[in-house]
């Protein structure tokens, strides 16, 4: 299945199994891919491995960062099939409104 490596594994490895990696693009949460596991490369890095599916979510401001970031509060909501984002605030959109307080 699908995998993404890694330096180091991260502290709280086994709390992530059955949790999410979440993907931003243009400074928002899009979508999160399911952790299923860890394993040690041959050379020493770690591999996380997936579910083969990414789960597009409420689109959430969020910024892009480089590590490993343990994601505080409840998370996105996932949309549901054939729910259209375009009819909701553009994150980035929604980000600026919420940091002046207009929603």
């Amino acid at each position: 299945g699908p995998f993404l490596t890694t330096r180091y594994r991260p502290t709280r490895w086994q709390e992530c199994i059955g949790g999410s990696l979440f993907w931003i693009h243009e400074h928002n949460l899009v979508a999160r891919s399911p952790i299923t596991g860890f394993s040690e490369t041959d050379n020493g890095r770690w591999r996380i491995e997936l579910e083969p599916r990414l789960v597009k979510v409420l689109p959430r401001p969020k910024r892009a960062h480089q590590g490993w970031r343990y994601l505080k509060g409840e998370p996105p909501r996932d949309l549901e099939d054939g729910e259209d984002v375009g009819d909701l605030i553009p994150g980035r959109l929604a980000g600026k409104l919420q940091r002046l307080g207009l929603i």
